[in-house]
Parts: structure tokens; C-alpha cells; sequence
């Protein structure tokens, strides 16, 4: 990040400060194991644990300057009353130092795969950053902004929310240039009631968009869909079945090994390869294509970007054993449509096919009804042998045999690696592994891989 001064953080803030207003720091962290001589530490106080009570060790460490909500500590202070809105609060002076290009993404499913779609096409004109990992938050959207630096040209910021009001305090402080919607599913549906108030707190991205900002929607999802004619923004359309803005045709599968497509976009057309497998993956590679076409990308740009991309690790990761087991790595998240796009996947491999599947977690009221319904999709699509893991994943387990499929279940991965790993131990199968982020699931991907 480009050094502040404190004085200008005591502004941004609107603290108390009475040192040297002149000292300069260059770099914001909330975490004392990443100290760097010259910085500014924020604490902040969570349900198990208070940032506050590290204050004297981030000074030890070389943090020229903390914020704090308690009196009497000792050093250069900046005294506030909530650090976390004053770590949005420098975010947001900091970024409107900058007169850079900024695309903001939400959605229920693959807004992180678009996000690093999307910082491939971009990366191929413009120096860019992107959200790293799941910072996606009131902590670390503001923590991926101070990394925007004189040099940076371009943006891609990642925003989710649990409830209402988060991603509209989030894209206040990003202001994006252009604001993406990947769709809208059932994710959060526990706290948002119904898949209109999923769609109502995704539109709050729009909030913060510039006066002459553009809008870009999946045109295929069904509740997006009902924003035609609605937005006060500049929109753009992309879509598989939508033929209204940019478009996909002549979508051929490489199995598991990615998937082709020909990109209509602006009365011209142009062939991709995209590297990762899935039907899906053409949806993620439409919306950066519009986003690369809204910041003046050509057409040779944006295919090298799309046919660059390399997604996050535990997002339809694929690897081979020694024993020749195919493994889909696909445990970072899952819901229920991110779940039949992976079995989707699973389809279109070569031989024996298993899927390990687990609970998805955020669906309240649903949860069951929506496992349930995955179970009876794993066992139409003709999956050979369905490993169901986690109390709520008993419903796929339930669902699939009321498809005459087969399925195993085990109340935990401690179980199943007990008493189950061996059905695993195929040589010539395709194995795909999803679940919520929380079950932890690459545990599973890398006994696999050990074993073998």
C-alpha cells in the first residue's frame, strides 16, 4: 500500500490523536503474526478472543501506531469508538485516492471463480489485484483494498454477506466501476428468508456504483431476470439460453478436462477452451467477458485471459494418483447448485464413478429438502457408488435410495475414514469431493492422494 500519514487516519477515523500527526505508515494489518516494521495495527474484538490484548506485543513487533476502543494504551494511539467501522472507515478514504478501474462481484454460486475469471482477462491489459482467498468481508474487503498501490490500474473485489446490509456497506468503500451479479441461488437463505430477499441484499452492490457505472447480470438466472427493464444503471447481459447481450453457442464438453464454447458478444464472434470442466464454467467466462469488453479489452485479449485462467485451489481441482483414481477437489463451499453442477462434472468422466458428498450448511428451514433433492439428482444422473457424510447429508442418503440408487452413509469423516475409505481405493474411478467449507472435506482429497 502507499504510505498515510497519521494524521490523515486520525481524520479518516475521526479519532482522538495527539502525537506526531506527521509519522507515516505503510502498511495496515488486524493480525499480530503479520507485523511489518512501519504499520498501523488494528485489534479487533471477536466473540473468542480481543485484538486489544495484543496491542503491547504489536508494538514490540514494530507497529508504529494502533487503534483502540480502550483508554489507557500505551504508545501511538489513535482512540476510536469501533475499530472494525474504523478499519471500513481508512478503507474507504484510502480508496478514493486512487482513480483506478474497479469491478465488483456477488452472488450465491461461482462468484469466486468469476472473480479470478475475470482478474485473468483484465491481468492481460491492465496491473491488477483481486480479493485473495475468502476476503471477501467487512474485515477483508478493507484489508484487499490497501493493496492497491500508484501502480495499480485495476480491480476485482469480491463481496458476500450473510444478511442484509453487508454488501452495501461493503461496495460504499470499494465503489466499484462495474458491478457483477453471477446469479441468485438458495446460499443464506436461512437468514434472508426467500430467494427475493437473497436477490434484494445482492442488489445492494449497486449502492455504491459509480453515477456512470455498469450493471452486468446473468440473464439465465430466473430472479435475475426479473431486474429487465428495472435498474437505473447502464446493464449488460450475458447468458447461455439469454440471447439479449453476450452469449455463448456451440458448447462442446472435453470432460473432465474443460469444456469449449464459441463467445458472441458486440456482432462478432470468438472460439474459447476453458481449462476447467463444468457447463457453468461458460457462464463464469461470459461475465468476464463483458467485464474485459466494459474496460477495453479486445477480443484477443479476452480469449487469452479466459483460456489463461487457473482457479483457486478446491475449486474442481483435478488430480491423479498413482493408482490412476481420478480425484475432483471440489471442497471449498458447496449449495445446493454448485453441488448438481459438480455431480454434472462427475458425469462426464470415464469409468467408475463415485461421489463423496456432505452436509451444506446456511439453508435453515430447507436444509433437508435441499439435501434431499441432491441425493435424488446424485442417483438419476446414474453416480455409481454415493458416499453421504454429515448429519443433514443423511437426506442425500434418503434421496438417493428413493431413486433406487446406491449409497453409503457415516455420521462423520472420522467414520467414514474408519470404516469407509476403502470403497474409495479403485483403481480407473473418477472420485468428486464436495462439501461446505467447514466439514473440511480436502482431508478427504489428500488421504486419497496419501494412500495412493
Amino acid at each position: 500500500m502507499n504510505s498515510m500519514t497519521l494524521g490523515e487516519i486520525a481524520e479518516a477515523v475521526n479519532g482522538n490523536f495527539a502525537g506526531n500527526r506527521d509519522i507515516k505508515i505503510d502498511s495496515i494489518t488486524t493480525d499480530t503474526r503479520k507485523i511489518k516494521k512501519g504499520c498501523l495495527f488494528i485489534p479487533l474484538k471477536g466473540a473468542k478472543f480481543d485484538g486489544h490484548d495484543f496491542i503491547n506485543q504489536a508494538f514490540e513487533k514494530g507497529a508504529v501506531c494502533c487503534l483502540s476502543h480502550k483508554k489507557d494504551v500505551k504508545g501511538n494511539v489513535i482512540y476510536v469508538k469501533d475499530t472494525k467501522k474504523a478499519l471500513g472507515d481508512i478503507a474507504k478514504y484510502y480508496r478514493g485516492l486512487f482513480d483506478i478501474k474497479v469491478c465488483g462481484i456477488t452472488g450465491s454460486v461461482g462468484k469466486t471463480t468469476t472473480k479470478d475469471m475475470i482478474f485473468s482477462v483484465l491481468s492481460q491489459k491492465y496491473k491488477t489485484i483481486k480479493t485473495q482467498g475468502n476476503f471477501n468481508n467487512d474485515i477483508g474487503l478493507p484489508l484487499t483494498v490497501f493493496n492497491i498501490e500508484d501502480n495499480t490500474e485495476a480491480a476485482v473485489i469480491e463481496m458476500g454477506m450473510n444478511n442484509f446490509g453487508e454488501i452495501s456497506y461493503l461496495t460504499r468503500i470499494a465503489r466499484p466501476d462495474v458491478a457483477v451479479i453471477t446469479n441468485v441461488g438458495v446460499s443464506h437463505i436461512e437468514n434472508l428468508g426467500s430467494r427475493e430477499g437473497i436477490l434484494k441484499a445482492k442488489c445492494e452492490i449497486f449502492e455504491g456504483l459509480s453515477k456512470n457505472g455498469t450493471i452486468i447480470l446473468n440473464g439465465d438466472n430466473d430472479m435475475l431476470h426479473t431486474l429487465k427493464g428495472k435498474t437505473q444503471h447502464k446493464t449488460i447481459w450475458f447468458g447461455i439460453k439469454n440471447k439479449d447481450g453476450i452469449y455463448a453457442e456451440n458448447i462442446n464438453s472435453n470432460g473432465i478436462e474443460g469444456v469449449k464454447c464459441t463467445i458472441c458478444a458486440y456482432g462478432k464472434k470468438f472460439d474459447v477452451n476453458i481449462n476447467v470442466p463444468g457447463d457453468h464454467m461458460v457462464l463464469n467466462a461470459l461475465a468476464a467477458a463483458a467485464v474485459g469488453f466494459e474496460f477495453g479489452l479486445n477480443f484477443k485479449e479476452i480469449k487469452a485471459g479466459i483460456e489463461s485462467f487457473v482457479p483457486t485451489g478446491m475449486r474442481m481441482e483435478i488430480s491423479k494418483t498413482k493408482n490412476n483414481i481420478t480425484v475432483i477437489n471440489d471442497a471449498y463451499n458447496a449449495n445446493p447448485v454448485s453441488m448438481k453442477a459438480a455431480i454434472d462434472v462427475l458425469c462426464k468422466a470415464e469409468g467408475r464413478k463415485t461421489a463423496v458428498l456432505g452436509d451444506m450448511f446456511e439453508l435453515g428451514d430447507f436444509g433437508p429438502k435441499l439435501h434431499f433433492e441432491v441425493g435424488e439428482y446424485a442417483a438419476e444422473k446414474g453416480i455409481d457408488e454415493i458416499i453421504c457424510i454429515g448429519s443433514i447429508s443423511k437426506n442425500i442418503y434418503d434421496g438417493v435410495l428413493s431413486k433406487n440408487g446406491h449409497a453409503v452413509y457415516f455420521e462423520d469423516t472420522e467414520s467414514f475414514f474408519k470404516n469407509g475409505f476403502e470403497l474409495l481405493n479403485i483403481s480407473d474411478s473418477t472420485v468428486l469431493v464436495k462439501a461446505s467449507h467447514s466439514m473440511q472435506f480436502e482431508k478427504i482429497a489428500e488421504r486419497i492422494a496419501e494412500v495412493n
